[in-house]
């Protein structure tokens, strides 16, 4: 960064220290020509076309001063040399006018564009509803701040619904893609009762932008992978729908992170006659409880490199934050992935930080756990006891896990799977060790939530989750 200092002291310096030299040298050493470097300097530092001007004056005077002192002020040579100068600095002055005018357009242009891009894809709220957001935005194009990723998010009645997308390419190109997705998600987006027809919609809208605006070499090629998810106020759950998009991370307690395991469709646009039936969609679920932070990302955070070609760990990495907040949490993982990739990156990254709040204790809660005092009175309680049922009498405990069941192999952008573990995660979860630490892998949690058990009528049944 310049000072505005250095644009006046550094040419004013060369100017002093110039003229004393050419005055203390023998004769036959000129210097005074060099004295056109100070206007140029002080125009190469940002100075003003009046600054400039100024300096360039000021060399002229320091030239003649030079002249005088040998003598020679009126010749003919010296008459010469002082019109040129004077000339150069003069030349100087109007490149710091056209420069300066250039810059305050390039000003006004980046201003219009950044107004665009925040109009396009508007941040997330710090809050929405019970949840707490944090988003971040990487462009791999230089002086852009969006590109092929896309997020968005809305309010249902009882529930939060949130949207994290990449267009194939990156950079500017693929700018109008993200554009079609994202209107036509916050306009769907409380239209559709489950997620399954929504993500129809949103190809529906997809495949007819394509089949009117694909250039014909491309048809086909052109998609976006997407990731819908719905997370009610209510209840302690994620529900999600993916479109060829990478399945997030569920950070926990202690540093663990669960990869869940999730059903993906084709992504949006896919040979642009789509999947417009909600039918084609499968809905996952996943436990998502009070301190757990859930984050989303785009392939372009799996997908950097270092300069050895090592891709980025992101799970092992944001297993050391899984405690932070969700600002903090982005913050750690940028820091992160700059160090990891030297500050380069090759393609747009998109991170999205959820994290639901404990929900506040009711009337109820707060007189169950409060002490009473010596003058408080306890309300009358009609206490009842449940009969069993028989199958309820004979039943075994669940146990955690599949003991016999053989280790399976598999690979999540470079994360290996080892094994299975009956102690790690929750229930029917798969676990690795990375780093030193346990991270569960999910299986899907269809049918998984509290069911109404038919021995004991008004009674939830033990849910595995």
């Amino acid at each position: 960064m310049v000072h505005p200092w250095q644009s006046l002291v550094i040419p004013v310096a060369l100017i002093v220290v110039i003229t004393v030299a050419d005055v203390v040298l023998p004769v036959d050493v000129i210097l005074s020509p060099l004295l056109v470097v100070a206007p140029t300097t002080a125009a190469w530092f940002g100075a003003r076309p009046w600054t400039t001007g100024g300096i360039g004056a000021l060399t002229v005077v320091a030239q003649g001063l030079i002249r005088w002192r040998f003598g020679v002020l009126t010749s003919r040579n010296s008459v010469v040399q002082a019109i040129a100068l004077a000339l150069l600095s003069a030349l100087v002055v109007l490149i710091c006018v056209v420069r300066d005018r250039r810059s305050r357009e390039l000003s006004q242009v980046r201003s219009v564009a950044e107004a665009a891009q925040h109009v396009l894809l508007w941040p997330l709220p710090n809050r929405l509803g019970p949840l707490q957001l944090a988003s971040l935005y990487l462009a791999a194009e230089d002086q852009a701040e969006i590109g092929g990723d896309l997020y968005a998010a809305a309010r249902t009645d009882s529930a939060s619904r949130v949207m994290i997308g990449d267009v194939r390419g990156k950079g500017l190109p693929a700018i109008g893609e993200a554009a079609l997705l994202l209107g036509a998600f916050r306009e769907t987006a409380h239209e559709h009762a489950a997620l399954p027809d929504l993500a129809a919609a949103l190809e529906r809208s997809v495949a007819r932008h394509l089949a009117d605006f694909a250039p014909e070499d491309e048809a086909g090629e052109r998609f976006v992978t997407a990731l819908l998810l719905e997370i009610p106020d209510e209840e302690p759950v994620i529900r999600m729908t993916s479109c060829g998009h990478p399945a997030p991370l569920l950070l926990g307690p202690d540093n663990t992170v669960t990869v869940p395991d999730v059903s993906p469709a084709p992504p949006l646009g896919v040979g642009m006659t789509g999947m417009t039936d909600p039918a084609d969609y499968t809905l996952d679920v996943l436990p998502f409880d009070s301190g757990h932070t859930l984050l989303l990302y785009t392939d372009g955070v799996i997908e950097a490199r270092d300069r050895d070609g090592t891709f980025y760990p992101f799970a092992q990495r944001a297993a050391q934050w899984t405690d932070n907040t969700p600002e903090a949490l982005l913050h750690h993982i940028e820091q992160d992935l700059a160090a990891h990739t030297g500050g380069g990156l090759g393609d747009d990254v998109a991170l999205i930080a959820i994290r639901r709040t404990p929900t506040p204790a009711t009337a109820g809660e707060q007189m169950a756990h409060a002490k009473p005092g010596k003058s408080a009175k306890k309300a009358p309680v009609r206490k009842t006891k449940a009969k069993r049922s028989a199958a309820e009498k004979t039943a075994k405990p669940t146990p955690r896990g599949n003991p016999a069941e053989k280790a399976t192999g598999r690979e999540l952008r470079g994360v290996p799977f080892l094994g299975t573990s009956p102690t790690g995660g929750f229930p029917g979860s798969r676990t690795v060790r990375l780093s030193g630490r346990m991270v569960a892998a999910s299986r899907p949690l269809h049918a998984r939530l509290p069911q109404r058990s038919p021995a004991a009528p008004g009674r939830v049944a033990s849910c595995r989750v």
